[in-house]
């Protein structure tokens, strides 16, 4: 119960954090402000909303961090749950070999015993 909690926290802190990064105006923005769109910025106050957005967006990053944590945890948690759960360790188990297909392989019916190729015969 505590672990899906975590889950929607966290999807949703994840969701605001994208949002708010996208609302946000870049370092470029402020040489428009001189050429007559500074005005659409006093909504906010007269610093604008970089202080506002850049707050929250490090408030709800702190949140982000805490509910990574939690969720590491959790994981963890589960993790040796079923360890302990009386399963084989998967590096004891055995797998047995395959034997190799040897009738799919192409024999030659005759070999040069040299190794070097037949000799060529030439056409007169």
């Amino acid at each position: 119960m505590l672990q899906t909690v975590v889950i929607v926290v966290h999807l949703l802190v994840a969701l605001g954090v994208v949002v708010l990064v996208l609302l946000q105006q870049g370092k470029g923005a402020d040489a428009g402000a001189s050429f007559g769109s500074g005005a659409s910025a006093t909504v906010f106050g007269s610093q604008g909303s970089t202080t506002f957005l850049s707050r929250f967006t490090a408030i709800l990053a702190g949140v982000f961090f805490v509910t990574s944590l939690g969720l590491a945890f959790f994981a963890k948690e589960q993790a040796d749950s079923i360890s302990q759960a009386g399963l084989p360790d998967p590096a004891v188990l055995e797998v047995p070999a395959s034997k190799p297909a040897v009738n799919d392989v192409p024999v030659l019916e005759e070999r040069n015993p040299t190794g070097d190729a037949p000799p060529v015969q030439e056409k007169q």
